[in-house]
């Protein structure tokens, strides 16, 4: 145990300095939000859609460059690749989350992010939100980079972001996975044990839409079809700093207007 202690006196202070510093260094092989240009788009082209594993691309009506669902997308860069054109690539914006379904849609000319903030939580929730962490079905990597924000170097307990074990001393719930049919009547349960007014947070392709699972008999298609969604947080899985940057955008801590509704 002293050695433990000495070598935790020599590391120092650890916690990152974001958001009042710069984010962390992202991994070279990070694919944030992807960036479409129309004039590299020809008519007729559909390559990147044929590979696309689960049909985030979005046609354009007449033609022209289709838009991408960053609910469904993998971030496989299937479709970069595959794209003779260049006209999608994936950039290094981790500004993925958005407080309306409709928004997580990105179109040649889109924003480089989304509105995340919601009236709700940054009225009532904006310096403490206590969250009950529901994995629906998931394979684990949705909740481990969830989880790994309650570390040491990330530390979300500074901005009063806090994990709790029960529902009932939580203000809502981080929903990971595709809702199996096994999970389904739980997660109404733990929706319905929490204290109004209440909050959901949808994190990762699985909890937003069904991931590489929609269209499986045997699950919901996301957490949206169980319980009313106030955030989605995209990736499969989205990296702790989307995650983070998510939470904080919604409860008012950084960035600027949103939305209320549902």
């Amino acid at each position: 145990m002293l050695r433990i202690l000495k070598t935790r006196l020599r590391q120092g202070y650890r916690t990152m300095a974001y958001p009042d510093g710069p984010p962390p260094e992202l991994p070279a092989r990070f694919a944030g939000r992807p960036v479409i240009e129309a004039d590299r788009c020809p008519p007729g082209c559909a390559a990147c859609a044929a590979v696309c594993p689960t049909g985030a691309l979005v046609p354009a009506p007449g033609g022209g460059a289709p838009a991408i669902d960053t609910g469904r997308c993998l971030f496989c860069r299937a479709c970069e690749n595959a794209c003779p054109h260049g006209a999608i690539r994936f950039g290094r914006e981790h500004r993925l989350a958005s407080a309306l379904r409709q928004d997580l849609f990105v179109r040649a000319g889109s924003p480089d992010h989304a509105p995340a903030r919601n009236d709700l939580a940054a009225g009532l929730f904006g310096r403490s939100l206590k969250l009950r962490q529901v994995s629906a079905g998931g394979c684990n990597a949705c909740e481990a980079d969830s989880n790994v924000l309650g570390t040491l170097a990330w530390d979300m307990g500074r901005f009063g972001l806090q994990f709790v074990a029960s529902p009932r001393h939580a203000d809502g719930l981080l929903v990971t996975g595709p809702v199996t049919e096994n999970m389904r009547l739980a997660l109404e349960k733990t929706y319905a044990a929490l204290a109004e007014p209440k909050i959901v947070v949808a994190v990762g392709a699985c909890a937003i839409s069904g991931g590489p699972f929609a269209g499986h008999p045997e699950q919901h298609g996301g957490a949206a079809s169980v319980v009313p969604v106030d955030l989605f947080i995209p990736g499969c899985p989205p990296h702790p700093l989307t995650i983070l940057d998510g939470l904080l955008r919604f409860m008012g801590r950084i960035d600027g207007p949103g939305s209320s509704e549902r």
